[in-house]
């Protein structure tokens, strides 16, 4: 599970914006966003640089 949604809510950015950013379809972001894919780790680290937070913060981690 990662924690895309949060942290794109908690800074007021749009799924559109992020999939623009990341040169990837909106469908694809929401396929993250919604946990029904997950992204490859070098994209997770490419929104996590877009989104200006630590890699960490978008992966939900068991023992939170």
């Amino acid at each position: 599970m990662n924690r895309i949604k949060e942290v794109l809510e908690q800074k007021g950015i749009k799924q559109t914006w992020l999939a623009e950013k990341l040169g990837k379809s909106y469908n694809m972001v929401n396929g993250y966003v919604q946990n029904r894919q997950q992204p490859r780790l070098e994209v997770l680290f490419e929104i996590a640089k877009i989104l200006e937070v630590d890699p960490k913060e978008l992966i939900e981690s068991d023992n939170g």
